[in-house]
């Protein structure tokens, strides 16, 4: 009972984080599902990669209908999700296929080492908490960054919206616009990873109720949970300030790093 209460808790943390900061499935997703199945009996060995391909699908729903609601309020800027979208899907198909050849601890330690360096970028580099002056995106950061982004996020998991928000941020976007860009860009990573892992985890957990890695009964729950707060967050939370909203993006990463390491 008490891990259902965790994960409804966690659903309804990720649908708020998905409005706000454009992030909701591994960065929040993964700590709890982590320590929930490393938990039971037979399942701990598979823990990392059930968290990351459970967090991954949840990602198709939550960054799905976000992305919906921001296509039909007009806040989502064409020119900026084309053609990086192209590009992180690509990324993100190579590293689907990447994350079946790597240990389970070895992926958690690069999710830890993941954050840490984003957090490192984003309080030290200049150009985050504080927008800089607006300038497009080259063409070799829309295609190897692309690339990039969508393979490491599709092996860890986490949607790629925490390194979208930044790479945005740093070309001078409001927060307001990357959040909104990086639900669309977060879609073929989740996509991408949901078939891989359902696929490759196929009669690979010694329990029922599992699609290949995916948790039925978890994804139903953070799905539902997920919902309802994305509906809390845009009907009860006001809009936030833009460098208030940069500094709590960055509070927030660290608080998962602080739940991964404990």
């Amino acid at each position: 009972m008490n891990d259902i209460i965790i994960i409804i808790l966690a659903g309804l943390t990720t649908g708020m984080t998905t409005v706000l900061f454009g992030f909701g499935g591994g960065f929040v997703v993964v700590p709890f599902v982590y320590h929930i199945v490393a938990g039971q009996a037979g399942l701990s060995d598979s823990a990392m990669h059930i968290a990351v391909a459970t967090s991954t699908t949840v990602m198709i729903f939550n960054a799905g209908w976000a992305s919906f609601q921001n296509w039909r309020a007009g806040k989502i800027i064409g020119r900026t999700v084309f053609p990086l979208v192209w590009f992180i899907a690509a990324g993100a198909v190579l590293g689907s296929l990447l994350a079946g050849m790597i240990r389970d601890e070895a992926i958690r330690r690069m999710f830890m080492l993941y954050l840490l360096f984003t957090l490192a970028d984003c309080l030290i580099r200049k150009g985050f908490i504080a927008r800089p002056q607006p300038k497009a995106l080259s063409g070799l950061t829309t295609r190897a960054g692309g690339i990039f982004i969508g393979a490491v996020a599709a092996m860890l998991g986490v949607g790629g919206s925490v390194m979208t928000v930044p790479l945005l941020r740093r070309h001078g976007y409001e927060m307001r616009d990357c959040v909104s860009a990086a639900n669309p860009l977060s879609l073929p990573v989740a996509i991408c990873g949901a078939a891989t892992y359902s696929l490759a985890g196929l009669q690979a957990v010694p329990a029922a109720g599992y699609v290949g890695f995916i948790s039925v009964k978890i994804l139903i729950l953070l799905t539902v949970s997920g919902f309802l707060g994305m509906l809390l967050t845009r009907r009860c939370i006001p809009p936030v300030p833009d460098v208030l909203h940069a500094r709590i993006y960055v509070s927030l990463l660290f608080a998962v790093l602080v739940a991964m390491a404990v």
